[in-house]
């Protein structure tokens, strides 16, 4: 069956559809929360502030001095305090006490907000056969972040008063990953595929755009893991060079790139660059396609926060990671991925102007 009208090919989900599909993006939206604010907990040193990690039981906070008192001495016994913040006041610990406080009980409320649902739409019956797979995954995969992030903190525990860069950016990775797929599920939900899905080219270079954002942000969770935004405050050079000295002065070789704070910032550099143009490749030749309305809008988005987060990378480098600006910085690294996602969603199911797309069958499958 044939038509020309492309809004047909793009038919809105049902009613309960969207229900899901909002549901979804709220639990986006507070995973963007949580990310941010876990930049920001790094960034302050909070994260190391809660020393004992009790998923089920230590949902309050201290309630009395004597737990106060309590709390800051178990924290006093690791390294954060006898080698970096020796001689902190109580009110200095309970300042970053809250901000990790803060990220946990953020991270339990994600939790909670994902499974009431869940097992609400599920007994309801709205949840489609072919979905149900996809958000158990999601949930244990959520549960996994969690462990994942308590072994993360338990690295910063033992010798040194910092969590490893290994740990830190599979803890970064995963959370980008499930947001990701998350994303893209409540994508599917929400409208219907064209039978014809866009210029292949065209296709396949927005799942790469996707693919090299996401090892970008890798690169970016080594460099907060070494603190290796503290160093090289230039740009374009670094140490009054555009390829530093002693970038293979580790061996093994491959180290370098995950240990050498000279290897990682540069390479971070390159691949920041390297998104940016190839963004703007993207862009020029999604131009010559004439894609509608709801395929150039994430493509225009992809461009303009490539551009932006380049920007904000360069300002942070230069100004020495003040708190807010490296913030805004892990904040719009999230918003470009969001952004690649999206497109790549959108271009997987529309068809350029002129090209009549066939009517597909109603289906929530997360799969488009």
């Amino acid at each position: 069956m044939r038509t020309t009208a492309l809004s047909e090919a793009r038919t809105p989900a049902p009613r309960s559809s969207r229900a899901i599909a909002i549901w979804l993006l709220v639990c986006c939206a507070m995973i963007f929360v949580m990310v941010v604010l876990g930049g920001v907990t790094r960034l302050t040193h909070s994260g190391l502030s809660m020393v004992e990690w009790r998923p089920l039981l230590s949902w309050l906070p201290p309630l009395s001095d004597a737990a106060w008192e309590q709390a800051f001495s178990k924290y006093r016994a690791f390294p954060e305090y006898q080698k970096l913040t020796y001689g902190m006041t109580l009110a200095d610990f309970k300042s970053i006490y809250w901000l990790e406080y803060a990220h946990r009980l953020w991270g339990r409320s994600i939790g909670i907000v994902f499974l009431a649902p869940f097992l609400y739409f599920l007994a309801a019956g709205r949840i489609s056969k072919r979905l149900r797979p996809h958000l158990a995954a999601m949930f244990v995969l959520g549960g996994v972040q969690g462990v994942l992030g308590w072994y993360m903190v338990k690295s910063g525990l033992i010798d040194r008063p910092d969590v490893s860069q290994y740990r830190l950016t599979a803890h970064l990775g995963a959370a980008f990953f499930i947001y990701g797929y998350i994303f893209w599920v409540a994508l599917g939900v929400l409208s219907l595929p064209a039978a014809s899905q866009g210029p292949a080219a065209l296709r396949r270079s927005s799942k790469l755009l996707v693919g090299l954002v996401f090892v970008t942000v890798l690169s970016g969770g080594v460099v907060a893991g070494l603190d290796a935004g503290f160093t090289y405050n230039t740009f374009p050079l670094m140490g009054g060079r555009l390829v530093p000295e002693g970038l293979f002065a580790e061996t093994p070789s491959y180290l370098n790139f995950f240990e050498n704070v000279a290897t990682v910032q540069f390479v971070h550099r390159v691949l920041a660059i390297l998104t940016l143009l190839c963004v703007l490749l993207f862009w020029l030749a999604a131009r010559k396609v004439g894609l509608p309305r709801d395929a150039r809008l994430p493509v225009d988005a992809l461009l303009g926060l490539a551009a932006l987060q380049v920007a904000l990378g360069i300002s942070t480098l230069l100004l020495v990671v003040p708190v807010p600006l490296a913030a805004a910085h892990q904040a719009g690294a999230l918003l470009l991925f969001t952004a690649a996602v999206w497109a790549a969603h959108a271009l997987r199911r529309t068809a350029p102007t002129g090209t009549p797309p066939e009517t597909a069958p109603a289906t929530e499958s997360p799969s488009r």
